[in-house]
């Protein structure tokens, strides 16, 4: 069977373009996601299971074996099949050679920085980006060959960060910037398959190579010696759908969902950086090196009390 358009995801956020695409440019013909057994073996903020969309659209579902797409059951439904063009979106991982092979028009992802590909390759651009204080972000869509985040750009769009933003809302600009991208891109195949041609994508990048490290849920430590901009920065690049931030109350976790900077001139030298100097209500007023914390929303299994210290 020839499959025009497939889309590979693992997340809410597949289930979110496969519909925009769905129900607004053109038919999806088929999503490629990993088994349940997979998804056990891995750690995966934001997973949805994708058989839905057979349910709601009737688009096939196919579940591979292995993330890497290595398995030979993945490897049998290549062989007997025929792909066009392919769009990832919530893939956390590369695909391999033999995959990218089997498509005509290429498969095509998204990464994002501050700057331009290839500065900023890696994992967890989004939340590196709030967590470094970053005050926009470089979406681009480009075409996967075997290396990470290769500067095959096909467009590009950016959007601002503010201070107000936590990873979820920039996840929203994300998702609206990379609906607009995704247009264009079924547009150009819709131009390439009539005039026999390929996709244009510029590979012509004078930006020097950096990359972002993988963020894991240990990441999320909070120590308070850090500066309110810097905990600040953190807690919301590490919000929900990710794992959150987490603080050490006595032998307790304490998960630290929404805060912001509280006051900087108040004199509270006469606390320790973590210790509790006020509560109203469920609010939580911590000390830090350079002034104070507002803790908005927070999980505990111990009662928070004032003059109690965050190790």
């Amino acid at each position: 069977m020839n499959y025009e358009l497939t889309i590979f995801g693992v997340k809410d956020t597949t289930e979110n373009i496969v519909a925009y695409i769905h129900e607004n440019i053109r038919q999806v013909n088929l999503v490629i996601t990993i088994s349940s057994d997979v998804t056990a073996r891995n750690q995966i903020s934001g997973y949805k299971g994708l058989n839905i969309l057979t349910e709601k659209y009737g688009i096939p579902v196919f579940e591979a074996d292995s993330y890497f797409l290595t398995d030979e059951k993945m490897q049998t439904f290549l062989g007997n099949n025929s792909f066009a063009l392919g769009i990832s979106m919530g893939w956390q991982r590369l695909i391999p050679q033999s995959v990218l092979d089997c498509f005509k028009y290429g498969i095509f992802g998204f990464h994002g920085n501050s700057g331009y590909l290839p500065f900023g390759r890696g994992r967890s651009p989004l939340n590196w980006s709030l967590l470094l204080g970053d005050t926009r972000f470089n979406l681009n869509l480009f075409r996967y060959d075997e290396k990470a985040d290769s500067p095959n750009v096909f467009a590009k769009e950016m959007f601002s960060l503010t201070l107000h933003d936590d990873i979820q809302t920039a996840q929203y600009k994300n998702m609206i910037c990379s609906k607009r991208l995704i247009r264009k891109l079924i547009i150009a195949f819709n131009e390439a398959k009539e005039k026999g041609t390929y996709i244009p994508i510029n590979t012509e990048s004078k930006d020097f190579d950096s990359w972002y490290q993988k963020r894991t849920a240990s990441d999320g430590k909070i120590d308070f010696r850090m500066r309110t901009r810097e905990i600040y920065n953190l807690i919301r690049a590490v919000a929900a759908p990710f794992p959150g931030a987490r603080a050490k109350m006595g032998d307790s976790i304490v998960k630290i969902w929404e805060a912001h900077p509280f006051d900087e001139m108040i004199d509270f030298s006469e606390y320790a950086p973590g210790e509790i100097i006020d509560i109203f209500g469920d609010k939580v007023i911590v000390r830090t090196v350079d002034g104070s914390l507002l803790i908005d929303r927070y999980e505990s299994d111990v009662l928070l009390k004032v003059n109690d210290v965050f190790s």
